[in-house]
């Protein structure tokens, strides 16, 4: 355990969680960042438990917003990568593709690591203010807080690549839209990380397959149209 965490505070100062005894890591060791402190930080997401406090079925939301957070990493990640791959294929980018994903993976996993950092706060912060809407906003600032973070380190592994071609500014714009954009859509169908309490603990939601542009643009219309 101590090896992996300073791997990952590696990661953090030089984007590259080197091991004390091999050189610079594949992927294998960035999943695993990604899956075990993305789940450490959906445990303490799915541990609120408002007024009722830790019961009931707490354990068992906590359990499947382990799995959910780091799910919807990949998940994303691994969607968005198709398009980014075709488009650096079409401008010659091709040589480089390897150098872009092995950056892009790094920033997610100093993302999960951000965020298993600041888990005490959200924990902290469950304990201090019982709403299910304030513990749902300091969540989604949570994820804003370690996605800063990881923009930071992404920026910085993705200088040597700019360099050499500035195509690779437009680019990195163009996977922040993709990643943000299948990002909003899989989080709506993983949801719920949180969970009501007083609400039957489900791993999905009942409405599932919906949309969530579709949703966002209807609650829109409702308002501008009374």
């Amino acid at each position: 355990m101590s090896g992996l965490l300073l791997q990952a505070d590696d990661l953090l100062r030089t984007g590259t969680p080197t091991s004390r005894h091999s050189e610079a890591p594949g992927v294998r060791l960035l999943l695993t960042l990604i899956v075990l402190f993305g789940a450490g930080y959906g445990a303490a997401m799915g541990s609120y438990g408002g007024d009722a406090g830790f019961g009931g079925a707490r354990p068992l939301q906590m359990l499947y917003a382990a799995v959910k957070v780091p799910l919807l990493l990949l998940a994303t990640f691994g969607l968005s990568l198709p398009s980014y791959f075709v488009i650096n294929s079409l401008l010659g980018l091709r040589e480089d593709l390897g150098v872009a994903v092995r950056a892009l993976l790094a920033t997610q996993a100093c993302l999960t690591v951000v965020l298993c950092a600041l888990s005490p706060f959200t924990l902290f912060w469950y304990v201090s203010y019982q709403g299910y809407e304030e513990a749902t906003l300091f969540n989604a600032l949570t994820f804003a807080a370690a996605s800063s973070s990881g923009q930071m380190l992404l920026r910085r592994l993705y200088q040597p690549l700019i360099a050499r071609d500035a195509r690779h500014r437009a680019l990195l714009r163009l996977w922040l839209v993709i990643y943000a954009f299948v990002g909003i859509q899989m989080g709506w169908l993983l949801r719920p990380f949180i969970g009501i309490p007083g609400m039957p603990t489900r791993f999905f939601r009942e409405d599932t397959w919906s949309n969530a542009y579709v949703f966002v643009a209807g609650r829109i219309w409702e308002v501008f149209s009374r």
